[in-house]
């Protein structure tokens, strides 16, 4: 007689049958997952057929669809064939979708369709969770990350590719050419020539092919043209790699982690900061929100723009400069006298405010002494002019910057803050995708696709915060 535990017979009759709601215990996620959806207003939300037609052959519920979306993106399932494989062998699935078991075209389709009501599904989640009081003294950390594009390197184009390919394609042509000449007068085998003529004809099509795509990089706003997913961009992912990729925003709550708002952009972050930032103030309902960011989003009119919106935004500035690489004093050291409205450069002497003038839509205060540096021993090391002075410009809402920086030397915590803050969400929903890209194309799609993975990003921080019993008993009181 054996001392193992044993299993049941698998052919083995049961007198009652047993319940599928027995399989899944009570604090199971899955039970958030079907309280949250069924208090939904999924028609206000913008999700299609709501209201099916009376003839044809039934459909899905969209509530059927979306329970299945967040589970499989709660659970790093995202493709549609294997959510339909989990649908047939998953027992959380069977009870979460009552034993249905949709195809993946059919699940493929509701995600294609369905992008409005998808994202306003993940705003509806953090307006539960402003409703449990979850955002006071709301402190958000704003960032970007590269997310890879279902578009390979070698189907994107720049100036400087294309034109490296042409020159290449016409070299080779050149060498063909050749090969034929040299073959015609050495009279050598027919089957050699007739296989140099057939390259021959491949190049020439490929360079046609190539020239195509020239004019139409050429014709496009950002010079870039990408033939997979035309919306993504060949983009910097650290200082010596690059891909083809998304910058996907987020604005994370530095007290809960929960991300309270997200864009998808084709662009850098330097210009982002006001848009993010909107974003946040409309999901929280607060607009004197403090918004930390790293230096990547310095530019003085979007700070300035952030700041008109009622947010108080902390971002560190970078040395852009390159004076000290030339040998020349940097801006730093000259220092500005606020009562006199006047610059002492390193060598003691004041620089007046001449006149104002615009430079890249910023109006700008022009400070220089033209007497003084004529004369000064430490010209050399000031400019590089012979003839004209060092000269200063000063928007003139610097004021506004200093009093940033100032706030950010008191705080010198902040950039702790933000890096814990923003870097993890990216990071745990990176892992979720595993070592792979985008499953869709287009912008459209795309925020699709990163609304479902920050809708089960909020969702499992709140079940770590609450608990599945305690989310679920908030979630109630909120629906009734």
């Amino acid at each position: 007689m054996t001392h193992h535990i044993k299993g049941s017979g698998r052919h083995q009759v049961t007198l009652f049958p047993e319940a599928l709601d027995d399989f899944v215990i009570e604090n199971n996620p899955v039970r958030v997952i079907d309280i949250f959806v069924d208090g939904l207003q999924l028609a206000s939300l913008g999700f299609e057929n709501i209201n099916p037609k009376q003839t044809g052959r039934p459909g899905y519920h969209p509530a059927t669809m979306l329970k299945l979306y967040i589970y499989g993106y709660l659970n790093r399932i995202q493709s549609s064939r294997r959510l339909e494989k989990e649908a047939h062998r998953n027992v959380e699935l069977m009870w979460l979708l009552e034993r249905l078991t949709p195809d993946f075209k059919t699940i493929a389709d509701f995600r294609k369709n369905n992008g409005k009501g998808i994202k306003n599904a993940c705003r509806a989640f953090i307006d539960l969770c402003k409703q449990m009081q979850m955002f006071t003294d709301v402190i958000v950390a704003i960032d970007g990350s590269k997310f890879k594009a279902v578009n390979s390197k070698s189907n994107n184009y720049t100036p400087s590719k294309v034109k490296g390919h042409i020159e290449r394609i016409e070299q080779s042509i050149s060498l063909y050419l050749d090969k034929l000449d040299d073959a015609d007068k050495k009279a050598e085998l027919e089957a050699n020539s007739e296989l140099t003529a057939t390259k021959l004809a491949w190049l020439q099509k490929r360079l046609e092919e190539l020239k195509q795509v020239q004019q139409a990089e050429e014709q496009h706003p950002d010079k870039q043209l990408s033939l997979t997913d035309p919306d993504s961009r060949l983009m910097k992912i650290n200082n010596v790699n690059r891909q083809v990729s998304y910058n996907v925003q987020t604005a994370v709550d530095a007290k809960h982690h929960l991300i309270v708002a997200h864009e998808v952009t084709n662009i850098p972050d330097r210009g982002q900061l006001t848009t993010v930032t909107k974003l946040a103030q409309e999901a929280v309902g607060k607009t004197d929100i403090t918004v930390l960011a790293d230096k990547g989003y310095y530019s003085r009119s979007d700070i300035k723009a952030a700041q008109d919106l009622g947010a108080v935004a902390l971002v560190p500035k970078g040395d852009t400069s390159g004076a000290d690489r030339k040998g020349l004093y940097n801006l730093a050291l000259f220092k500005y006298n606020q009562e006199k409205d006047i610059y002492i450069c390193p060598a003691g002497n004041e620089l007046q405010n001449r006149f104002t003038t615009v430079e890249d839509g910023l109006e700008l205060q022009m400070y220089f002494n033209c007497i003084a540096c004529r004369d000064c021993s430490q010209r050399a090391k000031c400019t590089t002019s012979k003839s004209a002075a060092r000269r200063i410009r000063r928007w003139v809402h610097e004021s506004e910057m200093e009093n940033m920086q100032a706030k950010l030397d008191a705080a010198p915590q902040s950039a702790t803050i933000r890096k814990q803050t923003v870097e993890h969400p990216f990071g745990t929903i990176k892992m979720w995708m595993g070592a792979t890209h985008f499953l869709m194309r287009r912008f459209t799609n795309v925020s699709t696709e990163i609304s479902l993975h920050i809708l089960a990003y909020n969702l499992k921080r709140m079940i770590s915060i609450w608990g599945v019993e305690g989310l679920k008993i908030k979630l109630k009181e909120l629906y009734e």
